[in-house]
């Protein structure tokens, strides 16, 4: 869930994550619950954040290997009960999976990712070797089932994230640099997967509405600083900061906000199922 690239600042922490992103986990159910595990599967969980996701399929295998470079989510997933099932959590640069013995093996059953590879993948540079990387890790006939942020999620914010950073002096040859988030379509992922040797079972778009949490700590603004933590980094005082945040905030108040108060953004994931031949 979370992926914070070596050698940079942690930006991540589960609390952050719970209280304004508590939803995520649970849009995997579905695509978990289409897939086959079995008691003897070994599972690499990529991106595997704090746990939570981890925590909703290990008991029903052997073995879980979950790797993040967030050195407190992997903390915190080491707290947690998996049911019994052999885990281990390790910190690892997801972009570069050919670093670690561990996960280069050749050995898994299957691999999987959560609410992470809009993260990994951003960086241009890497993206296709990551995705060999996996294709690599995996037995022949072993399962890639993910899902990640799609094409058209919540577009509304990058918007109000563009014009409050531009608005506060940031050039917008920067922004765009700084960019953390790719949003790929089914298609170029299709075509991504199949090109390093994938065949694509299953892969759809899913765009749907979804309430933001309503705890002190998330709603709307809760959200904003989740995803956004390291784009306003772009700003050099905490008071630039709180003010570019307050202004995306009144831009995207009216379209998120329902009658009774409840705030709503388009969510949407992007799900796969692929196989190594």
């Amino acid at each position: 869930m979370s992926q914070t690239q070596a050698g940079q600042k942690d930006y991540w922490s589960s609390e952050t994550y719970e209280a304004a992103a508590s939803f995520v986990p649970h849009f995997a159910d579905t695509l978990v619950q289409s897939i086959d595990l079995k008691p003897t599967d070994r599972i690499l969980d990529i991106g595997c954040g704090d746990g939570k996701y981890t925590s909703r399929f290990a008991s029903a295998v052997s073995y879980v290997l979950g790797v993040d470079s967030s050195p407190s989510m992997i903390a915190q997933a080491k707290t947690l009960d998996y049911g019994g099932t052999a885990t281990d959590f390790r910190i690892v640069d997801c972009r570069h999976l050919e670093e670690s013995a561990e996960v280069m093996h050749g050995n898994w059953d299957k691999v999987t990712s959560n609410a992470a590879l809009h993260w990994i993948l951003n960086d241009s540079t890497t993206r296709m070797s990551t995705l060999k990387n996996i294709f690599r890790s995996m037995k022949p006939g072993g399962t890639f089932f993910f899902e990640m942020c799609g094409h058209g999620n919540a577009p509304e914010m990058t918007t109000a994230f563009m014009f409050a950073l531009v608005n506060h002096g940031v050039p917008i040859e920067t922004v765009e640099a700084a960019w953390a988030l790719f949003y790929p379509s089914d298609v170029y992922m299709k075509k991504a997967l199949e090109s390093v040797g994938f065949q694509v079972k299953m892969i759809a778009l899913n765009p749907q509405p979804v309430e933001l949490t309503a705890n002190e700590n998330g709603g709307l603004e809760g959200f904003l600083r989740l995803i956004g933590a390291q784009m306003l980094d772009l700003l050099d005082t905490e008071e630039r900061k709180e003010s570019a945040i307050k202004q995306m905030c009144r831009m995207l108040r009216f379209g998120t906000t329902r009658e009774d108060g409840s705030q709503w953004i388009t969510y949407t994931s992007l799900r796969c199922v692929a196989v190594k031949p």
